[in-house]
């Protein structure tokens, strides 16, 4: 039992291991690069920079630009992953990060926004 004025012992001291926060941290991340990166596939297609091809017909060119999102943010989950399945990474950075990349790609696919580039 904890009296007022005692000190717990450290994690490490009673034998349990730290748990780590990458791995969880880097799908977030990787999901806000993923959101970020429709928006850029929407962005440049209607740009004419780039259109992606369509995979499938019914659904037109945004079967070409979800499946280059996918990939995009699996490539980046992936690599996020490798690096910081085993840190302890600091949750504040990451998640306004990840919030500002999804607030981003959600913006870039409205038509208003397509006109400005």
């Amino acid at each position: 039992m904890i009296t007022a004025g005692t000190q717990r012992e450290p994690t490490a001291a009673r034998g349990r291991d730290e748990v780590t926060n990458g791995a969880a941290l880097a799908s977030f991340l990787g999901a806000g690069i993923g959101a970020f990166a429709m928006g850029v596939f929407v962005i440049v297609s209607e740009a004419g920079i780039f259109v992606a091809p369509t995979l499938y017909a019914p659904a037109g060119g945004v079967s070409g630009r979800t499946t280059f999102t996918v990939v995009a943010w699996l490539i980046a989950w992936g690599l996020l992953h490798s690096r910081w399945k085993n840190r302890q990474i600091e949750s504040r950075r990451v998640c306004a990060v990840t919030l500002v990349l999804v607030g981003l790609g959600i913006l870039a696919t409205f038509p208003p926004v397509w006109g400005v580039f």
